[in-house]
């Protein structure tokens, strides 16, 4: 049996970068990942073989190589401000110097140099206008790969990694094998085993569920349980395109004044398309948004998500989450709900005919209905507190036929008790990184998590 130095479990940007990181210092790696290459990552629905979604074994939009950004817009947030948590362990400086080092890797493969940075006029004036509303708006560096483009770079990637490591995917690991007080590999849902003097866990947002569960036998101990609960919002590209040609994506944060709850928008996708995704351990479906580089739409979407810290009791963040989708797949027949904004303030289920004879063409199939029965109330009135907050700066983005789709849900694991290499402090040579472990919220600073934990184990 081959014993490899580090066996890495997700093929996300986190995994890929934790791999990079390791064999260019000359380590033995292993990769596995449940889901499939990035050339045979195809969702049904986007290729036009079916309307819904058919709930796939591994969904192609949040498994396989290159993770669920690869296929959510392949958007690069260069800035240490937001994006996740690593700052709490490793610092601002470091940070950034990380932030340059994944920015770099990503164009080298073949990302678009060109990024969005807001500096005019026009940004300013929209952060002032912001501010009076009670918006927080956060200025970045974007850079925009689109989610066809970003196929390409990742494809590079792993061709580039393929040489030089062992890559197994369509290979669901079951459970991690620890003895003596340290992670010694890992054993596949098919029973075979995999070991390594070190295990990096890395399963992104889709494996939240699975590392619960190793969380829970491992009686790991926990730092806190956030959950991202919100929706989709489609509207007309000329609501948004003053400020998107600016900041290309607008990231607000929001307390509302009913309840204080904060919001943020999340993944603005102009031109973009909203999509479907299909959550395996929980068989619902769920909503996000991308875009392409080369093929446009007339929309503009986005989600507004509401943010929760749950204390204990309470211990089952996810359960919580993923109980308010299968609401949602309820009444939607399997599906997901879309709904007028002007019907959700009517207290009225939408219709196909309203939405029919409204100003926005939805870009994705979904069941007319009525998200009040599926939100918690104090949710529907954040969400709909915020869009009137947005409409400061973006006129016209809280009229009667914006769309909403629902729901749109963000699933971390319960976030552990890490050192600042990110290694678990109980068990021996086992490291947690990336969205699944809840050390990052996107892209960027998954991969520079990646990189942080590689360069301690490097070090030995």
């Amino acid at each position: 049996m081959t014993n490899y130095d580090a066996v890495i479990v997700g093929a996300g940007p986190a995994g890929i970068f934790a791999a990079a990181e390791l064999v260019e210092s000359g380590k033995k790696v292993f990769i596995a990942d449940k889901g499939r290459l990035i050339s045979e990552r195809q969702c049904p629905i986007a290729a036009g073989q079916v309307r819904s979604c058919v709930n796939c074994d591994s969904c192609a939009v949040v498994s396989g190589w290159g993770g669920a950004g690869s296929a959510s817009d392949g958007k690069l947030t260069l800035t240490a401000g937001f994006g996740g948590n690593l700052e709490e362990y490793i610092g601002r400086v470091a940070l950034c110097s990380l932030i340059d080092r994944v920015d770099e890797a990503f164009v080298r493969f073949g990302a678009d140099p060109h990024y969005y940075e807001a500096g005019g006029e026009t940004a300013r004036d929209a952060i002032r206008r912001a501010a009076q509303a009670g918006l927080r708006i956060l200025p970045a560096r974007i850079r925009h790969i689109g989610t066809d483009a970003s196929r390409v770079v990742l494809n590079n990637m792993y061709e580039d990694l393929s040489t030089k490591c062992d890559i197994r995917m369509n290979a669901a690991v079951d459970d991690l094998l620890v003895e003596n007080g340290k992670a010694v590999g890992v054993r596949f849902e098919d029973g075979t085993e995999v070991r390594g003097e070190h295990v990096v866990v890395s399963p992104g947002r889709e494996g939240a569920t699975w590392l619960e569960k190793i969380i829970g036998r491992l009686k790991l101990p926990i730092a806190s349980m956030p959950v991202d609960i919100g929706v989709r919002v489609e509207v007309s590209d000329s609501v948004c395109e003053l400020l998107t040609r600016e900041f290309y994506e607008v990231k607000c944060l929001y307390n509302t004044p009913t309840f204080d709850d904060r919001c943020r928008t999340f993944c603005m996708n102009p031109s973009g398309y909203v999509v479907h995704e299909f959550n395996q351990a929980h068989r619902l479906v769920t909503v996000n948004g991308h875009s392409l580089k080369n093929k446009k739409s007339g929309n503009t979407n986005f989600a507004i998500l509401v943010t929760k810290n749950f204390t204990q009791p309470f211990s089952d963040p996810i359960g919580y989450a993923t109980h308010v989708a299968k609401l949602a797949n309820m009444l939607a027949g399997g599906s997901v709900l879309v709904q007028r904004l002007g019907d959700l303030r009517d207290g009225r289920r939408s219709t196909q005919a309203r939405i029919d004879r409204g100003m926005v063409e939805p870009t994705a199939s979904a069941q007319p209905g009525d998200l009040s029965l599926v939100l918690p109330h104090r949710y529907v009135m954040d969400i709909v507190e915020f869009l009137d907050a947005l409409n400061q700066i973006m006129p016209g983005v809280n009229h009667s036929d914006t769309l909403l789709y629902g729901v749109e849900i963000k699933l971390y694991s319960l976030r552990l008790e890490l050192e600042k290499n990110l290694a678990v402090p109980s068990i021996g040579g086992l490291w947690m990184i990336g969205d699944g472990a809840g050390v990052s919220r996107g892209i960027v600073q998954a991969a520079a998590s990646g990189v942080v934990a590689a360069r301690a184990i490097a070090l030995g």
